[in-house]
């Protein structure tokens, strides 16, 4: 490898190390920032959400990839044209297409890493991180008691404190409802003070009550009525305990082999799999439909498939019923046919929910196995775009190059974005849906890679400032001509 190719490697490495942490922190900072009410005040601990952090992370790859390969391509050939660095490879014998080989197998590799990445670890990843989004969000709240409120978040009680000490662990005038039995206020417990700790295992909530008292009713049970006769029990005690279950405030880890079927968590193979197994299923469907359906239709009978059977010729007419069916017979003919067309309405209306159901899975296991393909050739195309339009504009830094890369991004990510929607909507066929953005933007990357090794001044103001002079020039020499 010659120097021009270290030169060149070594000017790219580092502004994409630099970008790609930039843009996954500013993801992040966007997934943290969407799902801030699901972990604060939920007593999380520090590993969960690294862990959190750590899946997202890598399903960010697929956006933060492309983006940082834009970006650093940009900056790279952007500080090598306005360096003059891209002046001297070309005054030594070396074309733009030479100097780049090396740098293009690289980027080769980031594409081919990405595709065996989307394949086999990505499926995994979103496993993992769907099943502990789940658990996250579906997490209560911890307890937490707010003077002189009213807190119904234990399942059968609510407690009531008047102050508590500045940590929050001592409770003052406490008052708890019992609504375990289904009585509103049988069972009331009021207390001086109250102690709150967990229990070693945190299963359990414990409150060490000081100088209360109790009041119970035993009503029998299925009675309706008030009996004058139930017992009343009022408790009084220096010190007691009181647990509270805290099973509903843990976070109970769901089975994973629940999620696994999802699209978005399946390689090529499985893709393939449940494919197939899906359009068995449409196929049963239709069959079952056409099944019940023919005997509705008359045309569908063998009678009219029969070679032997010949129906005879029908004569012109101008209204069937009129010309050809007797008039004691038209109600009862209108009635059979409103009959089989309510039949036959009521049979669509009842399996198109079901082939709905397999048609929208159809479509999105197409289009989760052309994703796994996008992701390795957005990363060829916008450093296609990226390396060529970075040396057009001779630009480095975070300015200008920056802004350019944006806007292209932007670009690449709205008709994608767009693209795939309709796609699954069904109003766009997956394949085209998501290969959109890339029929769409190769033309453009064609052309750049054309200017930048013609040395054309794409974006040079001077350039179209003489050919608007020119052209101004040119209607008035015309205009002049005519008015002559």
């Amino acid at each position: 490898m010659k120097k021009i190719h270290l030169l060149i490697l070594q000017a790219f490495i580092r502004p994409f190390m630099v970008c790609f942490c930039i843009v996954m922190f500013v993801l992040l900072m966007l997934f943290l920032f969407k799902y801030i009410d699901d972990l604060i005040g939920k007593g999380f601990e520090w590993y969960v959400l690294m862990e959190l952090i750590g899946y997202q992370c890598a399903v960010q790859l697929s956006m933060a990839l492309p983006l940082s390969m834009l970006l650093s391509s940009i900056m790279t050939f952007g500080n090598l044209g306005e360096s003059y660095e891209l002046v001297a490879i070309k005054a030594a014998g070396y074309s733009l297409r030479k100097a780049m080989t090396p740098l293009i197998f690289l980027v080769a590799l980031f594409a081919g890493g990405s595709f065996l990445f989307s394949d086999y670890i990505l499926p995994v990843v979103n496993l993992k991180m769907g099943s502990l989004l789940w658990d996250v969000r579906n997490k209560k709240a911890d307890f937490l008691i707010k003077p002189g409120i009213f807190n119904n978040s234990i399942p059968g009680y609510s407690i009531r404190a008047r102050s508590k000490s500045e940590d929050g662990t001592i409770l003052y005038d406490l008052m708890i409802y019992d609504h375990r039995s289904g009585n509103s206020a049988s069972n009331v417990l009021l207390a001086k003070e109250g102690f709150m700790q967990n229990s070693a295992d945190n299963n359990y909530m414990i409150l060490r009550l000081k100088d209360g008292v109790r009041y119970e009713e035993s009503r029998a049970k299925n009675a309706k009525r008030y009996d004058p006769r139930q017992q009343f029990t009022r408790f009084r005690f220096k010190e007691t305990e009181q647990k509270f279950d805290m099973e509903a405030f843990q976070m109970k880890r769901t089975d994973e082999s629940l999620f696994k079927t999802h699209h978005s968590m399946l390689n090529l193979k499985q893709l393939k799999l449940y494919t197939d197994s899906n359009r068995l299923q449409m196929d049963s469907v239709s069959r079952i439909v056409f099944m019940e359906t023919k005997n509705y239709v008359s045309y569908l009978s063998s009678y009219y498939r029969d070679p032997k059977v010949k129906p005879a010729p029908i004569k012109g007419f101008n209204d069937f019923l009129q010309d050809y069916v007797p008039a004691d017979q038209r109600r009862s003919i209108i009635s059979n046919a409103l009959g089989q067309a309510q039949q036959l309405n009521n049979i669509f209306e009842m399996k198109d929910p079901e082939f709905r159901t397999y048609v929208d899975k159809d479509i999105r296991y197409h289009i989760e196995f052309h994703r796994k393909f996008t992701l390795a050739v957005s990363c060829l195309l916008l450093f296609a775009i990226g390396a060529p339009l970075g040396a057009i504009i001779r630009k480095g830094g975070l300015g200008l190059p920056v802004v350019v890369a944006i806007i292209f991004f932007l670009i690449y990510h709205i008709i994608s974005t767009m693209a795939e929607k309709a796609a699954k909507d069904g109003s766009m066929d997956p394949l085209i849906g998501m290969w959109m953005a890339v029929i769409v933007l190769t033309p453009l990357a064609i052309f750049l890679t054309y200017k930048s090794t013609t040395d054309s001044a794409l974006f040079d103001a001077d350039q179209y400032k003489i050919k608007a002079e020119a052209a101004l020039k040119w209607i008035k020499d015309k205009l002049g001509r005519k008015a002559k």
